[in-house]
């Protein structure tokens, strides 16, 4: 079921018979297998060619000056906030801080794929730092619904993030809507970037349900008492300086731009992408490239996507460190030039004009109950 036709000239073809996957090192990243056997397949091929350019070597330094300007503008957020903390003018403060955690999630992702220290600890504690002190996300939880995304993206039954009780990123899922969801599913396309706004909280609840009923996290304690230290400083801070009333709009203030800055930094790599079916088999190289979706654009595009604007490069290269992608681009795009692989690649706005038609599309499956048992399977 193909979900979005990417804007290329080129139609994807029939995905040839699977190979192997590189076995998954922190989220998904390429496992280690024998020289000769590893450069003797496509991706093998690929991967010598971007290790011949040093696209692999951490970037310390790079991030070392990421990490203190972050650092900077977090302590001029709070100069701000302490400044402004007798007028309403202080919920501008409360979008910058939001903005600041987003960069400090980032750095918690890129940690977590290993991109910036030599050491799994180091970057592990590194992770912990920034999802759970720092952002109030648990690291553990992240980790693993991260992991299934890189895994298999796009993919029925494994990969959660197209898995929504609100959103139907498939035909599926909005044929089954019924009553007041139905109708919202019919108009989804209006209300997506609306809802943006509500991402923040919804991940910090998802986060927290995982840590009581600790399914499937690594390291709870941990983060527990990470996210607990984080919302003591948070909460103590902000009503003690403001009040409790202004303390509750610079949270909700805070809570809807984080929000827009992590969806919208998330949404434009895989939604309206082809949806792969639960059973499909596709080789490593296809399923990355195919279900992802590269934004193009300068710094600006970089700073507020946290690198992601070169998802193909990302997923193909999850332990490459972010200001190499890219570097990596031409090698990439060369590559699925040679071997006739869509490469997708749009504009910030662009994007966002395919999600929306793409969900408004999905959205029809909900005003029709009646489905051709004929035309589902040719579709399928």
């Amino acid at each position: 079921m193909t979900a979005y036709t990417p804007a290329t000239p080129a139609t994807p073809a029939t995905p040839a018979t699977p190979a192997t996957a590189p076995a998954p090192q922190g989220p998904a990243a390429p496992g280690a297998r024998p020289a000769a056997r590893r450069s003797a397949t496509p991706y093998g091929k690929l991967t010598a060619l971007v290790q011949e350019a040093g696209l692999m070597r951490r970037r310390r330094g790079t991030y070392w000056t990421r990490i203190a300007a972050t650092t900077v503008a977090f302590g001029a957020v709070a100069a701000g906030t302490v400044l402004l903390r007798d007028s309403w003018l202080v919920l501008l403060p409360a979008a910058a801080l939001a903005v600041v955690i987003t960069q400090f999630a980032f750095l918690g992702h890129d940690a977590a794929h290993r991109q910036i220290f030599a050491t799994h600890r180091h970057n592990e504690t590194a992770s912990h730092v920034f999802a759970a002190f720092v952002a109030g996300l648990s690291y553990g939880w992240w980790m693993g619904k991260h992991t299934r995304h890189h895994q298999a993206p796009n993919q029925r039954g494994v990969d959660g993030d197209i898995e929504s009780g609100v959103i139907s990123f498939h035909e599926e899922a909005a044929a089954s809507r019924r009553g007041l969801l139905r109708w919202f599913t019919r108009h989804q396309g209006v209300f997506f970037v609306p809802l943006l706004a509500f991402e923040g909280f919804v991940l910090h609840i998802e986060s927290t349900r995982s840590l009581v009923t600790g399914k499937r996290t690594k390291r709870r304690w941990v983060d527990a008492s990470l996210i607990a230290t984080h919302w003591a400083i948070y909460a103590s801070s902000a009503v003690l300086l403001m009040g409790p009333w202004k303390a509750l709009a610079f949270f909700g203030v805070h809570m809807a731009v984080f929000g827009f800055c992590m969806g919208g930094a998330f949404a434009p790599n895989h939604v309206g992408m082809p949806i792969i079916p639960r059973e499909k088999k596709v080789d490593y190289i296809r399923r990355q490239v195919l279900t992802s979706r590269n934004i193009s654009g300068g710094w600006f595009v970089d700073l507020i996507m946290g690198g992601l604007n070169f998802q193909v490069e990302h997923h193909l290269f999850p332990s490459m460190p972010r200001p190499n992608l890219r570097r990596a681009q031409p090698f990439v795009r060369d590559f699925c030039a040679e071997h006739g692989i869509p490469y997708t690649e749009t504009t910030f706005i662009g994007s966002y004009r395919a999600i929306i038609s793409y969900l408004n599309e999905m959205g029809l499956a909900a005003r029709n109950n009646f489905t051709c048992p004929a035309v589902q399977q040719l579709r399928s």
